[in-house]
């Protein structure tokens, strides 16, 4: 079984949950005893030996579109990709950006198309905002590609419930949950505090902590409203980077700034920390907040509990089938129609962990033992290789 899996992020360009999910299924995918062949097809420069992510095929915009609206050059490089799957007896995209390659693929080649469902573009309107007729454009090809694909995976079953309602037209027996994991090696608990102190936050000082992309979805905005409530003396930490937007980006340096005049141990590091970095700053704080809008799954999540970190998250998208409410971790409900009452709970729900650090140990610990029985790479695995084998056998 040959499988080319096309993705529009690689190592060493990985920049969100998706990018994490498909770098770690293809090395849990090669490790398999017996398992299929697999070829990665993925945008940007081409990467040789020794460099990080060798072992995929990379494809820069077409020269004729380097102008262009980056969902037309997103498309380009889907053109290209597809007339590459030619020997692949089946293709599997994630993300829309890629989505795009298995769909003409599949028309083109005859094989089966299998689309991995990390987020939905009916679930993020704000990107018309951002993005114009590019949106419309990106909506119109993850459209299709759902439609028309063998088969689709949720990685939660809170995404397969979004994704039978955004595409209603779907046959339910089409769409399959294989969880998202997490390297529980990779991700420990590490006690460094000289690391901690060299990104500039105190260790001795309990603090919250933020992880991802400056985004809508991700909620920075609403913390940082609430941590104006969140008692003195203890610091709160956004690791934040890549904004979608100049806008989005300012939004944030604007909200740190007033919320730095308010209280001390206010720390931004606006950038994507290398793993060395990121997991001793993990370990080292009380709390991790997740306050997403919107999240299928929320692979940080994982991340946090695999470093023994209690969760304080939003109860959103799949978000509850990683954070088990008072045992993992604590769950703050959403209204978009109330965003005061989100911020009021995330305060209170930060507030009673940063209070009672034992409890907040405790949380931690059972994170960690949860990631270990249930989210390995090794069985996520198996279970893709699973729907491969029920698309290719209902191929006549």
């Amino acid at each position: 079984m040959r499988i080319g899996i096309v993705t529009r992020e690689w190592p060493p360009d990985v920049y969100g949950g998706a990018g994490v999910h498909i770098e770690h299924l293809v090395a849990a995918l090669r490790s398999l005893p017996g398992g299929p062949d697999i070829d990665v097809h993925c945008f940007g420069e081409p990467r040789g030996p020794g460099m990080a992510g060798y072992g995929a095929t990379a494809y820069a915009v077409p020269p004729g579109l380097r102008n262009a609206n980056g969902a037309l050059q997103a498309v380009g490089v889907d053109v290209e990709i597809a007339a590459a799957l030619g020997g692949a007896d089946l293709v599997h995209s994630h993300t829309w950006y890629a989505n795009g390659a298995g769909m003409l693929a599949a028309l083109v080649h005859g094989i089966p198309h299998v689309v991995t469902a990390h987020s939905l573009e009916p679930r993020r309107p704000w990107k018309a905002d951002q993005l114009g007729g590019g949106y419309r454009l990106s909506s119109w090809v993850e459209r299709s590609a759902y439609l028309a694909a063998d088969a689709v995976i949720a990685v939660s079953h809170g995404m397969r419930t979004d994704v039978l309602d955004a595409y209603p037209e779907l046959d339910p027996d089409r769409v399959h949950v294989v969880g998202n994991g997490v390297d529980a090696e990779a991700y420990r608990p590490v006690h460094a505090p000289d690391v901690v102190r060299g990104l500039g936050v105190d260790p001795d000082r309990p603090y919250a902590l933020f992880v991802g992309r400056i985004t809508r979805q991700k909620g920075v905005l609403h913390l940082l409203a609430a941590a104006e409530q969140l008692p003195a003396g203890v610091g709160v930490v956004l690791c934040a980077g890549a904004a979608d937007t100049p806008a989005e980006r300012q939004q944030v340096a604007e909200a740190v700034e007033a919320l730095q005049r308010l209280r001390r141990g206010v720390v931004w590091i606006e950038a994507m920390l290398p793993r060395d970095q990121l997991v001793p700053l993990i370990t080292g704080a009380t709390v991790f907040v997740v306050p997403s809008v919107y999240e299928p799954l929320g692979i940080v999540n994982l991340e946090a509990a695999a470093c023994g970190t209690a969760v304080v998250a939003s109860a959103v998208g799949g978000i509850p089938e990683v954070v088990d409410d008072g045992r993992t971790g604590l769950l703050v409900p959403y209204d978009p129609a109330d965003v005061a009452a989100f911020r009021d709970g995330l305060a209170a729900r930060i507030t009673e962990l940063l209070a009672d650090p034992a409890r907040a140990a405790t949380m931690g610990a059972a994170g960690r033992e949860r990631v270990l029985a249930e989210f390995g790479w090794p069985a996520i695995a198996q279970q893709t290789v699973e729907v491969y084998s029920t698309v290719l056998a209902a191929r006549p």
